[in-house]
């Protein structure tokens, strides 16, 4: 904090050094529960309780999904809204030790680090509260309590109710191994099943009678994988069969097959996603079976906005790296012999799949590598923004308003996403560094574009630039309910 003379700006980090102890108490509580998109409950009960608690004004419910909801604090514009998120992963349950010891074998985990993700935005919230009222900075603080970002579901249903809407900029982060502000677009993704429908018969006594779903549906897969040497490059397809049907000797009447497709840009998932209909039909024709597709989700591209990129850099460079102690680094080291060989390249956080080691390229990491095991340095934007093969929701708020994302070192460099590993540091002391540390940078964020309307026109004037003046338009089909049942 030596570095900051800015009074104000002391305010703030030191808000948030004594409000820590509350920050960790609460990110283990959401780590404890551990639970799944649209079904996080208790976490979401949790962090508005505690909102509501430091005088935020709660809504619940959001855009119709009852695990959403949105705190605010103050009136009228600017509108700073901080993105939080808190749902877990599937079969990812993990003692905070750096050896694999589920706290509950086959229950969720959070693997992906949403309990540090939503207390450090909801930290910087209550932060940008707290210098409103000290140094009588006008407008509006918003956390924004966003489920299923696993599922690439959340922030899509309430974009598409608006509650972005009238936002000036959105701020928020994700646990990682680097000290960065983010720069990758990510891919567009569309989140599809296919359910075909046959006839059943005995699968040996009269088989001439059946159409099998299964048939279908293998076929329909034999026919994407010829589809993928015919797309264009970036674009990913990737499915697993959800239902094959009950028992050997029976032809299977139903059938069901869950798609992903992805690709750089929107544009290109919906002419993909087009052709994969097709193969579908063909399956289906060639079958004498139906289908129908139940829709579930998409989510646009990350829309990087430099401007906001270098404003939060410089935020960054204030607040500085983690500091981690000798049993943080002998955690880390523990942990890291864990990693398997050749599973390089740098975290990839969460669905996102970001390469966040910049210009520098992939970082390979294995058992007994001599790479920086925990992050302590700073990597500077590149001023660069190029696609990587994961996906967020986080792409279409950024669609609809300047949008600015950063990452802090919560695990040892080379971690695997989604594993035990990272569900291990996500409840660990390293965690919790890395967490403030992105809660005192989006706080000095947030009071910088208050104070400063000309780098929110910046950021606006670059967004407006990019999107052409073309509206949001949700990738949702039109009137379509979110099927919870389905995921």
């Amino acid at each position: 904090m030596s570095g900051v003379s800015d009074p104000l700006e002391r305010e703030v980090l030191e808000y948030l050094d004594r409000l820590s102890p509350e920050l960790g108490r609460l990110s283990d509580a959401v780590w404890d529960f551990a639970e799944l998109g649209f079904k996080e409950y208790r976490s979401a009960s949790t962090l508005a309780g505690f909102l509501e608690e430091q005088g935020f004004s709660v809504s619940r419910g959001t855009g119709g999904i009852p695990t959403a909801f949105v705190a605010s604090w103050g009136e009228g514009a600017p509108v700073l809204g901080f993105l939080g998120e808190y749902d877990a992963l599937a079969g990812l349950s993990q003692e905070v030790l750096p050896r694999r010891k589920p706290r509950v074998e086959g229950a969720p985990g959070h693997g992906c680090g949403h309990n540090l993700l939503g207390v450090g935005s909801l930290g910087a919230a209550c932060a940008v509260k707290r210098a409103m009222e000290k140094g009588r900075i006008r407008g509006t603080v918003r956390f924004y309590g966003c489920p299923a970002e696993e599922l690439l579901a959340g922030k899509v249903y309430m974009a598409r109710s608006g509650c972005f809407d009238d936002l000036s900029v959105a701020i928020t982060w994700h646990p990682g191994s680097l000290n960065c502000v983010r720069e990758r677009t990510g891919t567009a993704m569309y989140s599809v099943k296919f359910r075909f429908h046959g006839r059943t018969a005995h699968a040996a006594g009269d088989p001439h009678n059946g159409r099998s779903a299964l048939d279908a549906v293998e076929l329909m897969n034999v026919g994407a994988n010829y589809l993928r040497e015919h797309v264009p490059s970036g674009t990913r397809i990737h499915y697993v069969i959800t239902k094959g049907g009950l028992q050997p000797n029976v032809v299977p009447d139903f059938a069901e097959v869950w798609y992903f497709v992805r690709a750089p840009r929107m544009a290109e998932v919906k002419e993909v996603y087009a052709r994969l209909v097709d193969v579908a039909r063909g399956a289906s024709l060639m079958t004498g079976t139906t289908f129908d597709i139940q829709f579930l989700t998409g989510c646009h591209e990350v829309l990087v906005n430099h401007s906001l990129v270098q404003a939060m850099w410089r935020c960054l460079e204030k607040v500085g790296p983690p500091v981690f102690d000798e049993k943080d680094m002998e955690f880390a080291l523990a942990l890291r012999e864990t990693f398997a060989t050749g599973a390089g390249g740098d975290n990839q956080a969460g669905d996102r799949g970001e390469d966040e080691a910049g210009s520098s390229g992939s970082i390979q990491v294995t058992a007994g590598s001599d790479v920086e095991v925990l992050k302590t340095t700073l990597t500077a934007p590149t001023g660069q923004a190029r696609p990587s093969g994961g996906s967020s929701d986080v792409g279409d708020v950024s669609h609809i308003v300047p949008t600015v994302q950063m990452s802090a070192a919560t695990m040892p460099v080379g971690c695997p996403g989604h594993s035990w590993q990272n569900a291990a540091c996500a409840g660990s002391p390293i965690g919790k560094k890395g967490m403030l540390v992105a809660a005192k940078t989006m706080a000095l964020l947030g009071v910088e574009l208050l104070r400063n309307p000309a780098e929110m026109k910046k950021a606006w004037d670059e967004f407006r630039d990019k999107t052409k003046g073309e509206p949001y338009r949700s990738p949702l089909p039109e009137g379509m309910e979110l099927p919870l049942d389905q995921f």
